[in-house]
């Protein structure tokens, strides 16, 4: 396997490497650094407008988690009213070509996961429905 499992240490549990997964894992973290790098600095009423579909809290706990992990810079301005951009830092620019190679694997493989799953789901209700007949 080419030198895969030679290469297995870099990913293990304390592995620099897994950085890259742990800081994008939640749902919208991707959606929020592809949207600032598509538009650059965006105000949070622009993001939530763009990207549809989360709420306000939702997309300020991302905010929060993305300047946390480095990813992006909040930047404030001194006006009245107040008014806060973001806008993505150098990690948060090196990741958006990553995000684009997942995303072509998504665009080919999303289907075979979706039917995967729904086969598994299948199967785990069969076998909870033969379980419960069992006679105890």
């Amino acid at each position: 396997m080419d030198g895969l499992a030679d290469r297995l240490d870099d990913y293990t549990s304390d592995c620099r490497a897994r950085v890259a997964f742990e800081v994008l894992g939640n749902r919208w973290d991707s959606v929020v650094v592809f949207t600032i790098a598509a538009y650059g600095p965006t105000r949070p009423a622009v993001l939530l407008t763009r990207i549809g579909g989360i709420s306000p809290k939702v997309l300020n706990d991302a905010l929060r988690r993305l300047e946390y992990n480095g990813l992006v810079e909040r930047r404030p301005y001194q006006e009245a009213p107040p008014r806060v951009d973001y806008v993505l830092t150098d990690a948060g620019s090196a990741l958006v070509e990553p995000m684009r190679v997942m995303a072509a694997w998504a665009t080919r493989y999303a289907d075979a996961v979706l039917e995967a799953q729904e086969r598994f789901g299948t199967r785990e209700t069969s076998r909870r429905s033969r379980a419960s007949r069992r006679p105890r």
